[in-house]
């Protein structure tokens, strides 16, 4: 919330030519108070902002002068002397518009002579011949024009001269910039400059007077012969596509322009325009010098574009309104309609679509501007009705969900003024009952609310008719809207829609409502869905609502407030009554209303609307439910708490003492939340209140130092200002305690995450700026060595968040490494980060980077590195800072090159010993990191060039030694993973052999291992040197270690991958020199080229992914430098290597070493990066040229030699589509592409298909999004027939002509059925569209063509590919035509009479039937009384071939898909009708169905052996059915015995799992229902006293998912009813029932484990209760539930089974307490864990002294405290210990648990029950046993520590970290004890035994309070 400072703004200072220089000099006089001494004064500064006074002086000057100053010759020469400066000013800089403003208010008696040294001046521009120099004329011309009376009238006066200037400047701008094709830097300038020229020439015709008369008309005028020329120009430059096309938009609007000026008579312009713009011009009509000025838009075929252009110069530069071209106005209107529509089907580039959009919007504009001026003849041509407005609507409706934005904005407003429109037609004001706009809105609402289109439309629809008619046709809009909310794609879409909703609402309800009863209405409508969403809404939908519903909701209605506090205060009131009846009550899911008010109250505070309240927010809400609201489980309450207390809308607010204590509190138990979006929400919050904290403590020193008597009431503060003052500085300083305990040892990510990012906040928030005289408080005066050594101790964190922040603090604070760290120390940190560097972990070497860079920063390097500089720096002390970082970093660099030039010499005699004892790439990735935080100004450059040139040189050479694994055939598998000598001998053979030749002769023959490729082992032995041995590197002796593949293959891959982003970054940081010899700029022209060539070869060479990602990373930064360059070679070198390539994939053959396995490997890369970096604003010649190449390329061949080039290109095209930075640029392609991926599908080569269905998957993920849902079939990405088919036509004749082809195949004839692997890829993009509001209206692109087609598909071979179909089929059927398809798909079964037919076909018929009665049953017809008729006319079509379900049908498929509809039926009648019965039974339904399922296996019995075909599924469809006729049977009272077909039992019992399961899922629903109280009637009878039934099913069930729902059931069910029975139904007492539950809990799988657990527990609570006198009767079952208990929530099992154990402890635990109700703070709330853990120790304390157990549970405690013994002894084995490289084996990853956290809260509150009871121990032999093992833990830990290397906490950080937080933990201890033998006080620390490494290290550990 800090103060946004202002800008300061920047002004170039104004200079004058050494000649006015000198003028100004002569007449100067000596008091300097004349005009010439005031211009001298004012071009002697070098500011700007000061020479604006000078400026504005002038005229008061002249005004003394009065007319006495018109002969005075010094006024005369500083007139000529301003005009100068004017002219030479730049047309931006603000001195140019000062000066125009004074030259205004020049007194009228100097004008002329100012007018004719203006002139004069201007006449001189208008004469240059410098063609760089025009622009700066042009300008001068613009500017003169603007606001400038001397300006306009000198250009008035020069209109000839300056009409010849423009049109000699655009001819010769126009030939330069062809003769600069392919430099687009140049071009880019020329481009500017004509684009500036053509608005120059419009603003003259628009604005200078001459051009209003007809004087100049005559053929012999000169003026006339310029605009005739420019004509001629601006006609060249629309038809020069080669030209931007806002150029050429530019010069669309300059020809309207010119015509409307020149052509006479003027009401023929419409007509002559007409006719250009239709192609029907008579040449014999038209004037001549239109004929010779515009002969190509006459006679010639002009482009699409220039005609679009030209449609937008009529409508902007015509006059619409008030009707002054009559009719031909009119009919000029209608014709560019016309014209756009016709150009809306043919374009299809996305700047040019973004054009015709913004032009049809504006022809909407022009419309409604004819029509207001009442033109009766547009009425019936502009109405609703129209074939205009039908026209405009289709383009709505199909670009209204089009990728770009600001097309789809353009869609609103054609949207918006097409209603605008259809009201001016009409009659009337009473517009709303019109047939249009009902019609209008009933389409919409039918519309799904996934399409966002429909939120914009009822939008405008809402503001033009209210939404009072919308709300009469359904009152649940605005909870329909909220629901969609979750998703947040259409979050935007939903919220604006509300709010202009609600605001309509809000004035329709109080124009029609005198009295404030209005208020109740409008809340029940807008407020009470929304408080229902905060409180029951899923977790993405609350947020969506509160981050954008509930800002707009409560700015527009702030009294709101009030109403949502009393109902959600209520309903917290009554939660809380419900939580103390039912503890276990509440999920962490659910914020709950107490989440709902901190989210209003948090959106009001900040929005400044509890500033009008009665009281201030704080008496809104409890300070308890504040606190419960800051650890509530539900992250997002804590965090609207959070906000409620950190964000207002005045930055100066006073922050209050409460609240300072409410945010300390938060800190305690939020830092370590595991969710980023959490964390990062929390450190925001946090920097807003330090923000203003520091505004406000501004306010009160001012006040302060103001000493004012005084004291403000209610205003800031009710204290005295010093001591809020003192109070902040206590605050933060607490808040600074906190977070550096916070980076206790062992402290996880999220809280080092959090604490740093916190602490950054304090630092940049309250630094002290020069100039500032006071800050409240400031970081670094808290900031000792400790805290010092606990950041840089951040540096050994696994994540480089940690890394990045800690640095970023530590260079933020003002104290440095010198002020805490001796020169001992500092040289042990720079040889740790040596040693890091070499590390085999990846990690290691980030560490190391780190460190260094610190080193560098701080200044703070060994002096012995002073060795490496011969040059030294010199500097003011105000480059001082930069000159050090530069020397330091130089010195850092020469280092780290020297020893990295012996590596790689080592490296090139052996791979394998530099893989396993110094890899190379952490050594580039530290001088990668100190180049990048290097200033680009250097000072040292003669140092610089040659370690650049070396650095360049020991690239290609280490990259030489590793490329020939990564340029392998296969990199991972080149090596075995033996790590014995034998192997890695051979390791070393291998290396030596590898060559990248290997090509793709794959497409031909196998490659067959010749003869003598095989391995002779005893020869191998002999010549290859054994590598286990130790070698002398720089005089160390290296450790003897194996190595494996994996270590070689990471070693490669990654030295190339820091290869490669060392040298994309010394391109991108580092200067070029602009010639060979210059002295300026690091980097030669050679060495560029020579980089590039480089990344050339390892893209196109490389295999492994990890080399060659990265090494586009680094090549992208070289093209995007190359772009840029304004050298010509370097910047076309792009170009080149494009063409270069191409012509290498064009001509490559199976022996090419292009790598065609892979995806092609680094080949799509290496052409990305070429195309992405092309600049975005011009043509995109690059992407438009490689497009055609490849897609030609793609296309199906039958020449095998052509196979390898097809496979790079669809590779390649994949790449591109997938391309973001591409965007829609790459969107005319995708037809094109998506027929070669089609079309390439059926190739006969593997290959081509495969890069096929790749290309295939990102074209979809192109065309339809990003995937946005689990769901396959999600509606959300997809799009309307209409819009694909708009956006690529040419798919529509391409996937109708293949859709017929394959439709075709699959009904022919043939013996061998045809695969068609095609038809998989159509019907994916079928199935993936749906119906538009259009499709009712007549269309070219009509999707009913293709429904035939897919229907016959559905007769494939392939199961998923008629299931496709039948998915396919549904969006193709209009809603209201689906019964009659499914009558007529059900009439072409066969009848059981039939001898002939394909069960495939009638299967794939079923299915079609199936998806379409399930769309049918899901629309909005579900209501509908037509919607039952419909469903009867199809049952009974059903019923006509009912046979298919029935034993005559011998496939049980195509059986189980009709029993699949005739259960959809009855599903379908259940929506329909309440009372379905009578319907169901008068068509005999429930009859057939009843015969249907007694015909069936499941009472007959099955008589196959073996399981057949299609038996699960039929199985699942049959039992689905019968379950429903049981529940029908049943529902009829009276006739259940008789009418049940099959009974629960029966099924129960069958032999099948399929069936039993399926059965168990239903019963488990019923009794789930009826034990949480949501069944209506409770547990239907037929499942009453069936407990004896599941008991048996429980005994003999091995099929695991039904013996988990049996369990289920038995849990829901109340023991007291089957308890009783087991020993009679299974001869087991119920405590041996008991034993067989938990014997199952502890051997079972997590899912059984867990049901058994709860079912386990629910026993032993039910024998709690009956046996409350005598509970010793189950003693020992209760000791072993207590058991299963502890074992089932060890760390190994999974999260179901320990989340099990949470549930039962939850139910249980009042059972076993003294007290069901313990009091605490937080009772009965949902707490977060962090709190849980200290509540649940404050709580096992409290009842220790409760039930006077400490003499046995203090040890047991202590115990605790000191931690297990086995934790040591890992440490100890950790250090002594062989070290074995395995690679990928990280540091303990601690992402939650935090043991010193556990200790902190365990001894504190021990602490405090031993100081509260008073309790000791009786004997000292009893804690005996306990204080040995901490003095030999004391001894230990000294030991350890001296053992330890210097500099422990970088290169042995996890040995140290354990040791660190044994040492913790052991002091904890020791403190406690001395405690109780009564030897120090509570706070006093033991420090008696650390005579070890905390000696050592001089440790005095003072702030031990961060483990206790």
């Amino acid at each position: 919330m800090g103060v946004k400072k202002k800008k300061e703004m920047q002004v170039a200072a104004l200079t004058v030519c050494h000649q006015d220089l000198e003028t100004l000099k002569s007449f100067a006089d000596v008091e300097g108070k004349n005009l010439a001494s005031l211009l001298l004064h004012c071009v002697q500064l070098t500011d700007g902002v000061s020479q604006i006074h000078y400026i504005k002086q002038i005229v008061p000057l002249l005004e003394k002068a009065g007319k006495n100053g018109m002969c005075d010759p010094t006024i005369q020469s500083c007139l000529d002397i301003l005009a100068g400066i004017y002219l030479s000013l730049s047309l931006k800089n603000p001195l140019k518009k000062v000066l125009a403003s004074s030259l205004n208010s020049l007194p009228e008696f100097f004008l002329p002579e100012a007018m004719r040294r203006f002139t004069s001046r201007l006449q001189e521009e208008l004469n240059t011949t410098d063609l760089y120099s025009y622009r700066k004329v042009t300008d001068n011309i613009s500017s003169c024009m603007e606001n400038f009376n001397l300006g306009g009238a000198s250009v008035n006066n020069l209109l000839k001269n300056v009409l010849h200037f423009l049109q000699k400047s655009l001819i010769e701008i126009l030939e330069e910039n062809r003769k600069c094709a392919g430099n687009h830097i140049i071009q880019t300038q020329l481009m500017n400059d004509l684009l500036v020229g053509i608005r120059v020439s419009m603003m003259l015709v628009q604005k200078v007077q001459d051009f209003q008369g007809n004087l100049w008309k005559t053929s012999d005028s000169p003026i006339w012969q310029n605009m005739c020329g420019l004509l001629n120009i601006f006609t060249k430059v629309l038809s020069d596509d080669d030209l931007l096309q806002t150029v050429q938009s530019t010069s669309g609007l300059a020809i309207i322009l010119f015509i409307k000026a020149m052509f006479h008579p003027s009401e023929k312009i419409p007509h002559l325009i007409s006719s250009v713009l239709l192609h029907s011009v008579d040449c014999t009509s038209v004037p001549e010098w239109f004929m010779s000025s515009c002969r190509s838009l006459c006679c010639g075929d002009i482009s699409q574009s220039a005609v679009l252009f030209l449609c937008q110069g009529t409508l902007a530069m015509l006059d619409w309104q008030n009707g002054s071209m009559g009719r031909s106005g009119e009919a000029l209107l209608l014709d560019t309609a016309h014209v756009l529509f016709t150009l809306s089907s043919q374009i299809k580039e996305p700047t040019l679509e973004m054009f015709l959009s913004r032009i049809l919007a504006s022809w909407t504009n022009s419309a409604i501007q004819v029509l207001e001026s009442s033109s009766p003849s547009l009425t019936d041509s502009l109405n609703g009705n129209s074939s205009i407005v039908g026209r405009l609507l289709e383009y709505v409706y199909t670009h209204w969900e089009h990728p770009l934005d600001a097309l789809r904005h353009q869609t609103k407003i054609m949207f918006k003024n097409l209603l605008q429109m259809h009201r001016l037609t009409v009659e009337g004001a009473d517009f709303v009952p019109d047939p249009f706009f009902v019609e209008l809105t009933e389409s919409l609402l039918r519309l799904e609310w996934h399409i966002k289109g429909k939120y914009t439309c009822l939008g405008c629809l809402v503001e033009c008719i209210g939404v009072e008619h919308i709300l009469a046709i359904d009152k649940t809009i605005p909870s329909q809207i909220l629901e969609v909310m979750g998703d947040q794609s259409l979050v935007p879409y939903a919220s604006d829609l509300l709010e202009t909703m609600f605001r309509n609402h809000k004035s329709h309800l109080k124009s029609q409502t005198a009295e404030s009863s209005w208020i109740d209405q409008w809340h029940e409508t807008w407020v009470s869905p929304l408080l229902f969403i905060l409180c029951e809404g899923n977790l993405d939908q609350k947020s969506y609502v509160i981050d954008y519903y509930l800002p707009k909701l409560l700015s527009y209605s702030p009294e709101s407030l009030q109403y949502m506090v009393k109902i959600l205060q209520t309903s917290i009131d009554a939660k809380t009554g419900q939580e103390q009846s039912f503890p276990s009550l509440g999920s962490c899911n659910s914020r709950g209303a107490l989440g709902a008010l901190m989210a209003c109250l948090r959106i009001a505070r900040a929005h400044g609307h509890l500033q009008s309240a009665t009281d201030t927010w704080e008496n809104l809400v409890s300070d308890a439910r504040i606190k419960q609201g800051l650890i509530h489980q539900h992250c997002q309450v804590r965090i609207d708490t959070l906000g409620l207390l950190c964000e207002s809308n005045r930055s100066t607010e006073i922050v209050s003492m409460e609240e300072m204590q409410w945010i300390q509190f938060f800190i305690t138990y939020n830092l370590n939340s595991q969710s980023p979006g959490v964390r990062q929400q929390i450190c925001s919050l946090l920097k807003k209140l330090f923000c203003r904290i520091q505004e406000s403590s501004q306010v009160l020193y001012k006040l302060e130092q103001s000493k004012s008597k005084r004291e403000p009431e209610n205003e800031l503060t009710k204290q005295h200002p010093s001591v809020s003052l003192q109070q902040y500085k206590n605050f933060m300083s607490s808040i600074c305690n906190s977070l550096f305990e916070a980076l206790f040892p062992g402290s996880s990510y999220s809280t080092r995450f959090s604490a740093l990012t916190i602490l950054g906040s304090i630092a940049e928030v309250f630094h002290v700026p020069e100039g500032r005289i006071y800050t409240v408080y400031q970081l670094s005066h808290d900031i000792d060595v400790d805290r010092f050594q606990t950041l840089m101790e951040c540096f050994t964190s696994t994540f480089e968040d940690v890394k990045i922040l800690a640095f970023d603090l530590l260079m933020k604070l003002s104290k440095t490494a010198v002020h805490f760290q001796d020169s001992e120390k500092l040289q042990g940190l720079f040889q740790a980060a040596l040693e890091l560097s070499t590390s085999t972990k990846p990690y290691d070497c980030v560490t190391a980077s780190y460190l260094l860079n610190f080193l560098i920063w701080q200044d703070a390097l060994p002096s012995s590195l002073s060795a490496y500089l011969t040059q030294q720096v010199a500097c003011d002390n105000g480059d001082r800072p930069a000159a050090v970082v530069e020397r330091n970093t130089l010195m850092v660099i020469k280092c780290l090159m020297e020893n990295l030039e012996e590596e790689v010499s080592q490296a090139e005699n052996s791979l394998l010993q530099a893989a396993a004892a110094f890899p190379m790439y952490g050594r580039v990735h530290c001088i990668t990191g100190a180049l990048q935080k290097l200033s680009l100004n250097l000072q040292l450059v003669s140092e610089w060039r040659p370690v650049v040139e070396k650095l360049l040189l020991m690239s290609y050479r280490l990259s030489t030694v590793v490329s020939p694994v990564i340029q392998s055939s296969s990199p991972e598998g080149l090596i075995p993973m033996d790590t014995d000598s034998e192997s890695a001998s051979r390791l070393q053979m291998i290396l030596n052999e590898i060559q990248p030749r290997d090509t793709n002769d794959y497409f031909n023959q196998a490659k067959i291992l010749k003869e003598h490729d095989s391995f002779d082992m005893k020869d191998l032995n002999a010549s290859v040197v054994n590598i286990d041995t130790s070698t002398e590197i720089k005089g160390k002796e290296v450790k003897t270690c194996d190595v494996t593949a994996q270590m070689v293959l990471v070693c490669c891959w990654r030295s190339m991958k820091e290869v490669a982003l060392l040298l994309g970054m010394l391109c991108q940081l580092l200067p070029m020199q602009p010639v060979p010899e210059s002295s300026d700029g690091l980097l030669t022209v050679e060495q560029v080229k020579e980089i590039g060539d480089y990344f050339k070869q390892h893209l196109l060479q490389s295999r492994h992914r990890g080399a060659f990602e990265l090494a586009y990373t680094g090549f992208v930064k070289l093209t995007e430098v190359l772009n840029r360059c304004p050298n010509v070679s370097l910047q076309k070198l792009p170009e080149q290597w494009l063409w270069s390539v191409l012509e290498e994939i064009k001509c490559s053959d199976p022996s090419s070493k292009l790598c065609a396995t892979r995806r092609s490997a680094g080949i799509p890369f290496y052409i990305q990066a070429l195309l992405a970096s092309e600049p975005k604003k011009g043509r995109m010649d690059l992407l438009k040229i490689t497009m055609k190449e490849l897609i030609s390329l793609a296309g199906p061949t039958d020449d095998i030699q052509s196979t390898v080039p097809q496979v790079h290109a669809l590779n390649i095209l994949r790449a591109l589509f997938r391309d973001t930075r591409l965007g829609e640029n790459i969107i005319p392609y995708v037809a094109d592409g998506a027929k070669a991926a089609i079309l390439g599908f059926t190739s006969p080569v593997w290959a081509v298909r495969n890069s096929s269905t790749l290309l295939f998957s990102a074209l979809i993920t192109r065309i339809f999004g990003v995937k946005r849902a689990k769901d396959e079939h999600s509606k959300t990405n997809r799009m309307t027939g209409r819009e694909f088919f708009s956006r690529f036509p040419e798919l529509y004749p391409f996937l109708l002509k293949q859709l017929e082809t394959v439709a075709n195949a699959v009904d022919s004839d043939m013996g061998e059925p045809n695969r068609h692997p095609s038809m998989f890829l159509l019907l994916l993009v079928l199935e993936r569209l749906y119906a538009s509001p259009m499709d009712g209206t007549s269309s070219a692109l009509s999707m009913g063509p293709f429904v035939p087609f897919i229907m016959r598909c559905g007769h494939s071979p392939v199961y998923h590919s008629r299931e496709m179909a039948a998915r396919a089929l549904v969006p193709f059927v209009m809603i209201d035509h689906i019964p009659n398809t499914i009558r007529t798909l059900l009439s072409t079964l066969p009848s059981c009479t039939d001898q002939c037919f394909r069960q495939n076909h009638i299967h794939g018929t079923l299915l079609q039937v199936f998806h379409l009665l399930q769309a049918y049953s899901d629309s909005k017809h579900g209501t509908n009384s037509d919607f039952q008729h419909e469903l009867t006319d199809i049952t009974v079509c059903t019923k006509a071939k009912l046979w298919l379900a029935k034993r005559q049908n011998p496939c049980l498929v195509t059986r189980a898909v009709y029993i699949d509809i005739l259960f959809l039926l009855t599903c379908c009648l259940n929506k329909s009708a309440k009372d379905n019965q009578p319907v169901l039974e008068s068509l005999g339904f429930w009859e057939e169905v009843r015969g249907i399922i007694s015909g069936s296996e499941l009472i007959t019995g099955f008589p196959w052996a073996f399981k057949v075909p299609g038996l699960p599924q039929y199985l699942q469809s049959l039992t689905r059915l019968a379950i429903a006729a049981v529940w029908a049977a049943a529902a009829k009272s009276g006739e259940r015995e008789r009418n049940v077909p099959i009974s629960f039992s029966q099924l129960l019992e069958s032999a099948f799992p399929e069936v039993r399961s399926l059965t168990l899922e239903a019963l488990l629903e019923k009794f789930l229902a009826a034990a949480s109280g949501l069944g209506e009637k409770g547990l239907p009878p037929l499942l009453c006293n069936m407990g004896e039934k599941f008991l048996l099913l429980a005994m003999k069930e091995n099929h695991p998912e039904c013996f988990c729902k049996i369990l289920k059931i038995l849990h829901c069910m109340d023991p007291g009813e089957w308890l009783p029975q087991t020993e009679h139904c299974v001869h087991l007492t119920p405590k041996e029932f008991l034993i067989w539950t938990m014997d199952i809990a502890s051997n079972e799988r997590s899912e059984i484990q867990s049901v058994a657990l709860r079912l386990a527990s629910k026993v032993i609570s039910h024998h709690m209760q009956t046996c409350v006198e005598n509970r010793e009767l189950i003693a020992a079952e209760l000791k072993q539930w207590v058991q299963l208990v502890i074992s089932s929530c060890e760390d190994h099992l999974p999260t179901e089974s320990r989340l099990a154990v949470v549930e039962v402890l939850t139910s249980t635990t009042p059972l076993f307490l003294t007290n069901p109700h313990p009091i605490l703070e937080f009772a009965f709330c949902q707490v977060d864990a962090s709190i849980a853990l200290a509540l649940a120790l404050a709580v096992l304390c409290d009842l220790l002294q409760q039930w006077d157990q400490l003499a046995p549970g203090l040890p047991i405690l202590l115990g605790w405290l000191l931690g297990e013994s086995d934790d040591l002894v890992a440490c100890v084995e950790s250090m002594h210990q062989v070290e074995e490289d395995y690679l990928f084996e990280k540091a303990e990853v601690n992402f939650w648990a935090e043991t010193l956290i556990f200790v902190k809260y365990l001894c504190k509150h021990l602490f405090c029950l031993l100081s509260k009871s008073g309790w000791r121990p009786p004997s000292p032999e009893m804690l005996c046993h306990l204080q040995r093992m901490v003095s030999e833990q004391c001894h230990l830990l000294s030991q350890f520590f001296r053992e330890l290397p210097p500099a422990a906490e970088f290169v042995k950080t996890v040995e140290f970290t354990r040791l660190r937080i044994q040492e913790e933990r052991t002091l904890a201890c020791l403190r406690l004890l001395a405690f109780l033998e009564g030897k120090e006080g509570e706070d006093t620390l033991v420090l008696s035994v650390w005579d070890s490494y905390a000696e050592a290290r001089q440790l005095t550990l003072p702030r031990t309070e961060a483990a206790c």
